[in-house]
């Protein structure tokens, strides 16, 4: 078996015209989505707590009557999460991308536990801290493990699953929200099941090997070789193996240990964590997680008062959210990450506007749910529409590509980090901005940054489809230095 490159082509064949493709290999598939059940959890999270909080202003009046506590409940999980991802990128990179998932499992249990037995709102945020933590690991745990076993030219579809785990996640839990209406205890058992899922995965990831690329540049050479061979065929492993060769001697040149403040001090790794983290805190200021935290509140703002009625809408607005998703596993490897991002921000951008319209036009209307309210609802469904395929996976995708072997785990850590920063400052803002302001006014400051972030895309995120890691670190060095053209000189070189 020949293997051969095809000019302007990211794609691979071998002898008998056998083109790499997502379902490709069953292993790589299998291992992607096991990986993925931490971006399960992710989404989980995310979506019950909006279902839940209906639930749990009715047990503890004193929640109902403070915005605060209600956006203290939902944003304890951020806090934990930002400090798990933090530490996560150090967990990473020292104990490995399996030890970190499997000890995020341990955690998520704990604080699911904690969470179904709270007497009181104080103890269920300590669960809501504790599941956090175990969130924040596996945010930055998930990409890194499913790139580092990709082959480049499907990597990008691959760690997009991750993302459609943490939107079937939420879609998940929207269905529990409904399935727990009637039940007593209603918000115990929504957020108690949690725990489920990571037990799962805790057991299947007993059984998958440790990253490749990990154990190749910290622990068994021999052993990364074995797990390699179950993902390419003997040729393309060779290729793999001395690009991995050359990244290790790279690493040995440098002599000296890295530390954060190496990100800073050098160009390239500067330019590619700015790239990084701008597109983190853009995904969460453009208001993905305050549609997904309080899409049954915002619904209920638009005129709908059922609790029922809320979460089934929403359940809709989650459906739309997983089904986008696939749409971009589709688009992201074909289209780019790059124009997939400025075509979603641009759909973003005029949804938001919608919204604001709605809702600024139904404050002045009383009594039943009119026009407005339901052009609020449909506003909802469009923005995920564009979000979706777009920058729901590209944050995550271009951030598991664009940081060199040793500083991965580091860069994916703080990027990931701005992410949980930047979604606990809209979780815990948005109530109460809507009550000051109006909800209207609210969705057209989400608007202005969604243009801020279209020209950072534009300006400052390089295009990464196709690129192996190291043809990624040349990119940044380039941008750094000015020793090339950038992509479209690799692509050249390539054919």
């Amino acid at each position: 078996m020949t293997i051969v490159s095809i000019p302007g082509s990211s794609g691979y064949l071998d002898a008998n015209d056998r083109k790499v493709t997502y379902f490709s290999n069953p292993y790589v598939l299998g291992l992607t989505f096991v990986a993925g059940i931490g971006g399960l959890l992710f989404g989980y999270d995310t979506g019950v707590i909006s279902g839940a909080l209906l639930y749990i202003k009715d047990e503890f009046p004193e929640v109902d009557q403070s915005s605060f506590l209600q956006e203290t409940i939902v944003s304890m999980a951020l806090v934990g999460a930002m400090i798990g991802a933090a530490a996560g990128g150090w967990i990473n990179d020292y104990f490995g991308r399996k030890k970190a998932t499997l000890s995020a499992d341990v955690v998520f249990v704990l604080g699911s536990v904690v969470m179904g037995a709270a007497p009181d709102p104080y103890i269920l945020i300590l669960g809501r801290l504790l599941v956090g933590l175990g969130v924040g690991v596996a945010s930055v745990t998930a990409p890194v493990y499913i790139a580092e076993a990709s082959p480049s030219e499907i990597r990008g579809g691959l760690v997009s699953t991750n993302v459609l785990m943490i939107t079937g996640g939420q879609f998940l839990s929207y269905l529990v929200n409904l399935a727990f209406t009637e039940i007593p205890g209603t918000w115990r058992w929504m957020l108690g099941v949690a725990g489920a899922p990571a037990a799962i995965q805790f057991v299947l990831m007993l059984f998958l090997p440790e990253s490749p690329r990990w154990l190749y540049m910290k622990k068994d050479k021999s052993e990364a070789a074995a797990v390699l061979a179950k993902i390419y065929d003997p040729y393309r492993l060779e290729e793999e193996l001395d690009q991995l060769a050359t990244a290790l001697e790279e690493e040995r040149l440098r002599k000296q240990a890295i530390s954060y403040l190496d990100v800073f001090r050098k160009k390239e790794i500067r330019l590619a964590f700015f790239a990084g983290a701008g597109l983190q805190a853009f995904q969460q200021f453009t208001g993905i997680n305050t549609v997904m935290y309080y899409s049954p509140t915002i619904v209920q703002m638009a005129g709908f008062k059922s609790n029922q009625l809320a979460l089934l809408l929403s359940l809709i607005v989650a459906l739309m959210n997983a089904v986008g998703t696939i749409v971009g596993i589709y688009l992201i490897d074909k289209f780019g990450r790059k124009k997939l991002a400025l075509t979603s921000l641009s759909g973003v951008i005029v949804s938001l506007i919608l919204l604001a319209v709605a809702f600024i036009l139904e404050s002045s209307t009383s009594g039943s749910v009119g026009a407005y309210g339901w052009i609020a609802v449909i506003g909802l469904a469009l923005y995920i529409a564009f979000f979706a395929p777009g920058m729901g996976p590209v944050p995550w995708t271009v951030n598991s590509e664009i940081y060199p072997e040793s500083y991965r785990g580091m860069c994916g850590g703080m990027s990931a980090t701005v992410n949980w920063i930047s979604n606990l400052i809209v979780a815990q803002s948005f109530l109460s901005l809507a009550e000051a302001a109006g909800t209207g006014v609210t969705f057209l400051i989400l608007a202005g940054i969604a243009v801020m972030a279209f020209v950072f895309v534009a300006v400052f995120v390089p295009e990464t489809k196709g690129l192996s890691f190291e043809e990624m670190e040349r990119i940044w060095k380039e941008k750094a230095w000015g020793n090339g053209s950038g992509k479209e000189a690799l692509l050249e070189a390539r054919s």
